[in-house]
């Protein structure tokens, strides 16, 4: 009798909290493939201004985070409910648990303020994976950005990990897109307006080559004459081109540049130095011992 009664007892409770706990688990992983759908759909409405590339930088940033928050929020809230029905009382848990993340909170001050501003940092847009930044001292690609930290790593492949609480200043160099600027120096008897017009002619050359002209998305901007060097002038002008491109661009055009200076015999000189030994009041100057010893 005594086992049918458990018997009878353990039958009552799957067809009451037993199948309530079946439906929890299967609405659970209904509600976990959703949350894989949902996060693009989100984004969608965030990247609509930003280039295909732009956009696909930000889902890939935020589509983990918010995977993460969903999930969670969907595993605690069935993991409530089926304490419930095991008739445990959540209300004593949800109390300790309260107190002890207020506990947790003063002991890790320094994660809360990363978290903090993690999430302004990606909500913001300031900082996408495969952008080129430089923050907190350091510099390089981004390969991770989450609630806590970011990771660059920079050119020599070392990786630096950076606390977001660290990053009060971002300077991203890839975003939307770039630059690259030049300081072309040439020697002072050089004509200015011919150097202008070889450097126009070097980067129509570069933007009509099938391997770069995808990249460059300008005409390159003469600033002009920017400064007058020790043994050179220093003519300023810049290029702008798809993000992270820049470099490739840059190197490009110095290479091309320096062979059309070489076939115009336009000289890009080294550092001089003129000696000037003064004068009397009568214009003569005093005469100059050399010595060479072998």
């Amino acid at each position: 009798m005594e086992f049918h009664a458990l018997l009878g007892r353990v039958v009552n409770w799957l067809l009451s909290s037993g199948l309530s706990i079946a439906v929890i688990i299967i609405l659970t992983l209904i509600a976990l493939k959703l949350v894989r759908i949902i996060p693009n759909k989100i984004l969608a409405t965030f990247s609509k201004r930003a280039t295909e590339d732009e956009a696909k930088k930000r889902v890939e940033t935020l589509n983990s985070l918010l995977n993460y928050i969903l999930s969670a929020t969907v595993l605690g809230i069935a993991l409530i409910m089926i304490l419930g029905e095991f008739g445990i009382a959540i209300g004593p848990i949800l109390a300790a648990a309260g107190i002890a993340g207020v506990a947790i909170g003063f002991g890790a001050q320094h994660l809360v303020q990363d978290i903090i501003s993690g999430f302004f940092i990606l909500i913001d847009d300031q900082i996408r994976v495969g952008d080129v930044v430089q923050t907190a001292g350091k510099g390089g690609l981004v390969e991770k950005v989450n609630l806590r930290m970011t990771v660059l790593r920079d050119l020599a492949g070392n990786v630096h990990y950076i606390r977001n609480g660290q990053i009060d200043i971002v300077t991203n160099m890839t975003q939307d897109y770039s630059r690259f600027v030049f300081d072309i120096g040439v020697a002072y008897r050089e004509d200015v307006d011919e150097v202008i017009e070889v450097i126009k002619e070097v980067d129509e050359s570069l933007r009509n080559d099938p391997e770069y002209k995808d990249d460059i998305l300008e005409p390159i901007e003469v600033l002009g004459l920017d400064q007058f060097g020790d043994s050179a002038i220093i003519i300023k002008a810049r290029t702008k081109t798809k993000p992270i491109k820049q470099w490739r661009i840059g190197r490009e055009f110095n290479r091309r540049l320096k062979m059309a200076f070489d076939q115009r015999d336009i000289e890009i000189p080294f550092p001089h130095v003129t000696l000037y030994m003064g004068q009397d009041k009568r214009g003569e100057a005093a005469p100059i011992n050399v010595a060479l010893n072998k």
